[in-house]
């Protein structure tokens, strides 16, 4: 992908029409996450920032997917801070496109160092296909409550 723009908004999103295109069965997911347990007996999520329904950061969810092997279905999935790591290697060259902010790439960072230092801490991806698909999980429930008007009905 060197020839790829990673540098500009354009050059992004030609670069996760790339990536996308290698994901068979894809289909951008309306919110995901990366989510980190507590080190309590009492499993709490936490989810230093959320892609809520209506927003723009298709990149990172495409990323995390090839790294994954996931086709962007609603699913909870077990992420090892391998994977998380990796995942961060593959989004840092976005880095290069100043005008756009990297929250995602933050906070993947912040939750991968949080894992690293504490092992009885676990990290999940949460992925949302449609709004009415069931929940797939606690991660998935806790996420899905932090959209304002989208919390699911308990």
């Amino acid at each position: 992908m060197a020839e790829l723009d990673w540098s500009t908004p354009e050059g992004l999103a030609a670069i996760r029409d790339h990536l996308a295109s290698r994901i068979e069965g894809w289909r951008p997911p309306v919110a995901y996450a990366v989510g980190l347990s507590s080190a309590s007996s009492s499993v709490e999520w936490e989810f230093a920032h959320v892609n809520v329904p209506g927003g723009r950061h298709g990149l990172p969810a495409v990323v995390l997917a090839t790294v994954l092997g996931h086709d962007g279905s609603t699913a909870t999935i077990d992420l090892t801070t391998a994977q998380l790591g990796a995942a961060v290697e593959s989004l840092e060259p976005a880095e290069a496109c100043a005008s756009l902010d990297h929250p995602n790439l933050a906070a993947w960072r912040q939750a991968l160092a949080e894992a690293a230092s504490n092992p009885a801490r676990s990290l999940v991806a949460v992925f949302v296909a449609d709004l009415d698909d069931p929940v797939s999980s606690e991660a998935d429930g806790a996420m899905r409550a932090t959209f304002e008007g989208h919390a699911p009905a308990l």
